[in-house]
């Protein structure tokens, strides 16, 4: 409802998937993710670059490992925690990438980065599905520039959405763990999508403004 770009709609679904990630049966990846942290920490560190990524993604796994299933990582709190430790793997990684090489397209740049972020939160089912779509995507939309506000945005939205969702759920979500246990239900999903979709209008009337000027009007 409010990103247009392949990048940032690919930022939105890799969000989406990021707090079931507290769930048992993913456990696997959890420690594969704290495993990469170590290596790119170590990795980073070696090589006298910026190796604070590595710290933040073993940063994640521990917040996975930690949190029970729709707890910490379902709550208001774990998503903003959690968006910014993303946000900052993806903004830091471009920016040591771009520091190290003389790459001049940043969009391509950022768009591989993130197809990479995909391997860490996507199962491979997803995959098969979103790699390709994301590929071509890149070459059907007009590149743009890359805005980090947006990055983020795509990313909490992401995270919200999926939180929103499990709300509907008869187990609920414990919206503000770990400092409170409250559970919420469909009420709070049915405002949050109201007030999403509200929103989306506002950021969107330059656009739909545009479209009823240009295709309305003129027709």
């Amino acid at each position: 409802m409010f990103f247009h770009s392949p990048l940032l709609i690919a930022l939105s679904l890799i969000g989406a998937n990021i707090p079931d990630f507290d769930h048992k049966f993913k456990k696997d990846n959890v420690y594969k993710l704290i495993i990469l942290g170590l290596v790119v920490f170590i990795s980073l560190y070696i090589l006298k670059l910026p190796y604070l990524i590595g710290l933040i993604i073993v940063f994640l796994g521990v917040c996975f490992y930690f949190s029970e299933h729709r707890s910490f990582t379902h709550s208001i709190f774990g998503t903003i925690i959690l968006t910014s430790a993303v946000s900052l793997i993806l903004i830091w990684a471009f920016q040591l990438v771009i520091s190290i090489t003389d790459l001049e397209n940043y969009y391509l740049l950022m768009a591989i980065l993130i197809a990479l972020l995909s391997f860490l939160f996507l199962n491979r089912k997803i995959l098969l599905i979103f790699l390709p779509l994301y590929f071509a995507s890149l070459f059907i939309f007009s590149s743009g520039d890359i805005n980090y506000i947006e990055l983020i945005s795509a990313i909490f939205l992401g995270m919200f959405s999926h939180i929103v969702l499990d709300s509907f759920t008869p187990a609920g979500i414990k919206i503000f763990a770990p400092v409170s246990s409250k559970k919420v239900y469909r009420n709070f999903g049915i405002a949050s999508i109201f007030i999403l979709v509200i929103l989306a209008i506002l950021y969107n009337v330059p656009i739909l403004f545009d479209f009823f000027e240009n295709y309305v009007l003129m027709g």
